[in-house]
């Protein structure tokens, strides 16, 4: 089994790398050829810790197995950690033994900036200037960074619960070279992107907080009674996903299904627009909004990457197992 540390990440996966693996995930999940398995996450009353697993099988790219982690909200204040943790186990699928074992946490981040910036690519308008960002936490700036490289933006707008924290976002536009406002949720009418990155168990992004033509990211919502936008934003919108099953129970979309304003049927994989399959934004006033759930395809795809780059510079540990 080989086994690359979370110290060799950084060196190893680039934001173009996983890019690559997260829209090359999303076309064979619509294609048919790749699925996830039931995710696992519990809070296990220790910590005020979420834990669980995903998991999946790209039979395109032969890649099989899942990710063991979750969220400890202590880490960063008691024990200077990153909050979310995580590791990805990568099993042989002809025969089910053990294949590799990966670090995920800046995987984890990278994954899912990537699939943001994917929704980007694909949906968001040709002549976008303006992204703004709801949330400024240690997600936002990879979320932000690889925004940046999808559209020729000129500004950066910014709103967190805790102001304090906005300079986090204000330092990643400096070093694109743009400027940063700091706003209230109600300056958000001026951005063309949005990306929303929270915690949050209720509504921060209204329907009128968003101007026509708009394409909203939602990453932040990945367990059921989370929640960023609010229910009447995801009816007025054309709503695109991930994986539709996670969309409904876990995701963004939990809540406006559950209040009857939109149903399975309209939400849309983002891998059938990478594949041709479905057109897309149908026009430059269209909302298109992106629930960004986090499948387990996506950890997998970029975990089997780093093992490749890893063992071709030749620092995978191999251990017998």
């Amino acid at each position: 089994m080989l086994i690359v540390p979370e110290r060799e990440i950084a060196d190893l996966m680039t934001r173009e790398a996983a890019f690559a693996a997260v829209e090359k995930v999303f076309a064979a999940m619509a294609a048919g050829d790749a699925y996830n398995f039931p995710v696992v996450r519990e809070a296990i009353g220790h910590e005020d810790a979420l834990y669980g697993f995903k998991g999946g099988f790209d039979r395109s790219g032969l890649t099989l197995g899942l990710k063991a982690g979750g969220y400890w909200p202590n880490n960063l204040e008691e024990r200077g950690l990153i909050n979310h943790q995580s590791t990805v186990f990568l099993f042989d699928p002809d025969t089910g033994r053990a294949k590799a074992m990966v670090g995920g946490n800046l995987l984890t981040a990278l994954r899912t900036a990537a699939a943001s910036s994917v929704s980007i690519r694909h949906l968001a308008r040709e002549d976008a200037r303006v992204i703004g960002m709801v949330g400024a936490g240690h997600q936002a700036t990879f979320q932000l960074r690889a925004a940046l490289e999808q559209r020729d933006f000129d500004k950066v707008i910014g709103w967190n619960l805790h102001p304090e924290m906005l300079p986090n976002l204000e330092k990643v536009a400096a070093e694109a070279g743009l400027p940063f406002e700091a706003v209230e949720l109600e300056g958000m009418r001026e951005a063309d992107v949005i990306i929303s990155i929270t915690s949050s168990f209720a509504p921060i992004l209204l329907a009128e907080h968003v101007s026509p033509g708009c394409h909203i990211a939602c990453m932040g919502t990945d367990t059921k009674g989370k929640q960023e936008a609010a229910p009447e934003l995801l009816a007025k919108a054309t709503v695109f996903t991930d994986e539709v099953v996670q969309s409904v129970s876990i995701g963004e979309a939990q809540h406006a299904v559950a209040a009857g304003l939109i149903g399975d049927a309209d939400i849309i994989q983002l891998g059938a627009v990478i594949g041709g399959a479905h057109i897309g934004r149908s026009s430059a006033e269209e909302i298109t909004l992106f629930d960004g759930t986090g499948v387990g395809l996506q950890d997998l795809a970029v975990a089997a990457a780093v093992v490749d780059l890893a063992v071709e510079k030749g620092i995978a540990i191999e251990v017998d197992f």
